[in-house]
């Protein structure tokens, strides 16, 4: 099914991930769910990867939820069954490996991945399709490109990981009148409110650049930052010094924090090992 929706392209340690229904505009259906999980869970498993550039084929990154799903959403909130195709997995579904539902899974799980994910945005990145955007550790958004934080506007709030993502990143009153309101912004007042990290003509390549650049760092030293830096917000400063200290620890003295002071030392490119 994941075949269907995602297309994914590893190369060099990044792996390229496309929302690839473009005659859609990547709307969400029950297989893009149902693919965006397992495309997440199957790059979190792969020691070989380490960058993610997440993005959308055609004229969008992702237009939110596809209307014509909605029946199979009903289905799964207790509603009649719905005759057409419906995932696996309901959408509030849960199991013990993730603290987030299954709907909430498509955005939390790059939250969750190891390795840095950076999403790229153009066209429109509606409700579920820009809470998908956030559980990205960076984004670079097209200065036209149209956001909405739309869940309001169909009666709705954002259920898929949307009000955990949003607080590390903008101020709550910020958080509340997008929410509120439902109304659309551009890539340009996105990154001043602070959900874009870069305003990019180019989005996808400015993301690949960036990628690369990451991808030639020691995995090893990327991820660890990675976990340290999501826990930061949500432990003491006790545990979050001691976290680093026991994470540093770790890395010193390893094969791959080695080869980057060799590398250094010897004015060339490092050669670092995958993770174990």
């Amino acid at each position: 099914m994941s075949e269907d929706r995602i297309r994914v392209i590893r190369k060099d340690g990044i792996a390229d991930v496309r929302l690839n229904r473009p005659d859609k505009m990547n709307a969400l259906d029950p297989a893009m769910f149902e693919a965006l999980v397992e495309t997440g869970r199957d790059l979190a498993d792969d020691r070989s990867v380490r960058v993610v550039v997440l993005s959308g084929e055609g004229r969008a990154f992702c237009a939110g939820l596809d209307m014509s799903s909605m029946a199979a959403l009903a289905g799964s909130r207790g509603a009649a069954p719905a005759a057409q195709e419906r995932p696996k997995r309901q959408l509030f579904d849960r199991d013990a490996s993730s603290p987030a539902n299954f709907a909430q899974q498509t955005a939390w799980v790059w939250r969750d991945m190891p390795a840095p994910v950076i999403a790229a945005l153009h066209g429109v990145a509606y409700g579920g399709g820009l809470q998908i955007a956030l559980g990205a550790d960076i984004r670079f958004v097209a200065p036209d490109a149209k956001l909405s934080i739309r869940e309001s506007y169909w009666g709705l709030i954002p259920d898929m990981a949307g009000s955990q993502l949003l607080r590390g990143l903008v101020r709550p009153d910020v958080a509340k009148e997008l929410t509120f309101t439902a109304r659309i912004f551009s890539g340009e007042e996105a990154h001043a409110l602070g959900l874009a990290t870069h305003v990019s003509n180019t989005p996808v390549e400015s993301a690949l650049e960036l990628a690369r650049e990451i991808a030639g760092i020691s995995p090893d030293a990327i991820r660890a930052a990675k976990s340290l830096l999501n826990e930061a917000p949500l432990v003491s400063p006790e545990v979050g010094l001691q976290r680093e200290e026991l994470l540093q620890r770790r890395l010193a003295g390893g094969a791959n924090q080695l080869e980057a002071v060799k590398a250094a030392f010897e004015k060339r490119a490092p050669r670092f090992k995958d993770r174990a």
